[in-house]
């Protein structure tokens, strides 16, 4: 019985002292910096289909903004005189 004891003993000592060691050995990493906040940008809806876009991504056009070329020039065939 005393050896069962002993050994239970050196187990939980071994055991302690590895438990300790790993906290120790391994360094904690510093935080990982925040991603910057995006920048908000007005949304506009393209004059001939009326998709929503960035202001950043418009195109300006006689009447509004368009969301590409084609439909730009299709608002600019189809209304002439705006």
């Amino acid at each position: 019985m005393k050896f069962i004891l002993l050994i239970l003993v050196v187990l939980l000592v071994v055991w302690a002292m590895r438990a300790g060691r790993k906290r120790i050995d391994v360094p904690k990493a510093p935080p990982a910096p925040a991603p910057p906040a995006p920048q908000r940008e007005d949304m506009l809806s393209c004059a001939h289909c009326g998709l929503h876009l960035p202001r950043g991504e418009a195109l300006p056009g006689r009447g509004g903004v368009f969301c590409g070329e084609a439909h730009r020039s299709a608002y600019e065939q189809a209304h002439p005189s705006a």
